[in-house]
Parts: structure tokens; sequence; C-alpha cells
């Protein structure tokens, strides 16, 4: 099996390497970091972005504008999201889920329980990077009750359905675009929407957290594969979940497999060791608040670059998965096993 670490492709490595050879790079208006904030309103549809350093820095931009209180999932977010509220002071609900899942009664019901109306929901498009939240039920419900719906998409960015990273169906849309994330650059984030006014709110920190024209001559080049990559990523995690015999939400689409573990902690390490990228990691161990807070296995088939994603090698994950986690014998579950593909 050769797994390949998800990384830049060289044509945008190249373009990265010439901006930073460019001795006009950083002088005045760039026009890297325009262009690279107009290709993203072409996939979200929104008529405002800004580049940023980093996702963390597209978060605390966004809750800085807004007074909260703040809904979070109870799991399956980002633990960034916590921390930053907790940083600026903001008071943060947090909305009981379907592992992870909001589903838009499920928010109706927590609404009229809450002695204070928020100003903000804040999902990730995937709970736990398995299960696809029902984005735009979810801004509908949010619209009816003056509340922002704020989309982390950096899981979703291309989304060729158009079901996720869509500014019809959320107010405010950011995004990391660091490794190894859709839009893969290493670094740099974004946050698009069409109030302006939430971009007024933070204009000094926007300054501040700006993206450099290095980090937004890469997106600019590497976003046009986003869609690609979503797709190849969602399509090797449906596989895999169609054919492993027992997995979280497998009938979601998502960019990771979770699995059921009596012990998570152990098949962690002989899946670490036998699935390994030359030192690098595609296991996450639950219950941890960014998965599920279940007993659990991860397989970040997010973090693999698509060129890997074939039949052989999904065959031998799942075999590596089944032999280890539900402790079948290698006569039942031979090597490369056919996939119902």
């Amino acid at each position: 099996m050769k797994l390949i670490f998800k990384k830049p492709t060289i044509e945008t490595q190249k373009a990265m390497s010439h901006a930073a050879l460019n001795p006009f790079t950083g002088r005045g208006i760039n026009p890297e970091i325009k262009s690279a904030e107009e290709k993203i309103k072409e996939l979200t549809g929104h008529d405002q972005v800004k580049l940023v350093n980093s996702g963390n820095s597209a978060i605390i931009s966004v809750m800085n504008a807004l007074k909260g209180p703040f809904i979070l999932p109870d799991q399956g977010g980002w633990s960034g999201l916590k921390k930053i509220a907790e940083f600026l002071k903001r008071e943060v609900y947090f909305i009981p889920t379907e592992k992870g899942i909001i589903y838009p009664d499920l928010l109706e019901e927590y609404l009229k329980q809450l002695p204070v109306l928020p100003s903000a929901l804040f999902i990730t498009s995937f709970a736990g990077y398995t299960a696809e939240q029902p984005a735009k039920e979810l801004f509908e419900v949010c619209c009816e009750n003056n509340i922002i719906l704020v989309e982390d998409a950096s899981g979703s960015v291309g989304d060729p359905e158009k079901r996720l990273c869509n500014g019809d169906h959320a107010h405010i849309i950011i995004a990391s675009t660091g490794s190894p994330k859709i839009v893969n650059v290493g670094n740099g984030g974004f946050i698009s929407t069409n109030e302006k006014k939430i971009l007024d709110n933070s204009r000094f920190l926007l300054k501040t957290l700006r993206a450099d024209p290095i980090t937004a001559t890469g997106i600019s080049t590497e976003i046009k594969k986003a869609p690609f990559n979503l797709f190849e990523t969602m399509h090797a995690c449906k596989i895999l979940k169609k054919n492993i015999q027992n997995t979280f939400h497998e009938d979601k689409r998502g960019i990771n497999v979770i699995v059921p573990s009596s012990d998570p902690k152990a098949h962690s390490r002989i899946l670490r060791e036998k699935i390994n990228l030359e030192g690098r990691s595609i296991i996450t161990t639950c219950p941890i608040y960014d998965r599920l807070m279940e007993k659990a296995v991860c397989i970040e088939i997010k973090n693999l670059d698509t060129d890997c994603l074939n039949k052989e090698n999904l065959s031998e994950i799942k075999e590596h998965v089944e032999t280890t986690v539900f402790n079948t014998s290698n006569n039942e579950y031979p090597m490369h096993p056919k996939l119902k593909w």
C-alpha cells in the first residue's frame, strides 16, 4: 500500500515560489489577493470576501464582530470555536446533537428553551468531518429567528452539489486553507459574506491578520482543484462506509470514516503501525470534541492525496480496519478483498 499525505499541487508550489521571488510582493495593492478573493466569491456566491492568515483568524474576526451568545454543537465541531469564544468572553450554548448532526426541528425546540436568543449558530459543514450538516434547513430556521448562521467550510470548499459552502445557505462562510484542507496551501483562510457590517466591525483585526500575497497566489491556484479533490475524497469515504461492516453516519456524505471501537487507544496504535505514511498518520482517537464523543477510531481520508484513493489502497485500508477493530481473521477478510465500488 502506497499512501501519500496531501500537499499542494506542483502547479501551486511553483506559483507560490514565483510570488515569493517577486520583488514587488507585499507593496501597495496586491492583485494576487484580489484574484483569490474573486475566485472565492465565484464558489460561495457572496459579494464580500476577505483573506486572512489562518482559519482561526477568520473565526476570531467573525466572533469579534458579533455580540453573542453563540450556539455550538455539543460534538463534531471545531475546538477552536470554543477556545476563541472563551478568549473573547462570549457566552456559548452547546446544542445537543445526533452524534454531531443538528437537525432543524432539534434546533427549533432548543431555541425555545434558551433564556436569551443567540446572535449566531456556528457549524462545520461536516459533523466530525464524517456527516453532512443540513445547512439549507438550518439556515431557514436561523433566518426565521434572526440568527446568523456561520458555516466553517474548511472541509467542503467546492462542493459539486452546492449544498455546502454555498452563500445561499449561510450568512457567513469561513474556511482554513492550511494543511491538509480541501484547498491545501499550508496556511491562510478566508471569510465570505454578504454582511459587510461584519467585516467593518472587525476592520482592524482583518488588517492585522490579513494573508500575504504568496498565500493568496497559492489559494488562487489550488482552489481550481477543490471540486475535484472534494468529490474524490467523499467518494472514497462513501466506498469505505459501504464496505466496512459498521461505521457512524454510514449514509451521510463526509471526508473521513469513523468506526466504533471497544479499545480506541490500542486499536489506533495498531492502525498507525499498519497504515503508515512515512511517520505521518491518518488515524484519530475518539472520544474527542472535534470528531465524536464516542469510543471510536477515525480514518482521516481527507488527509490523503487523491491520487492514492484507488481500489487497491481502499481495499487494504478496509482490511486493516476490520482485522484490527473487529478482530476478524485474515482468512475471513483476505488482503485486497473485492470492494462494492
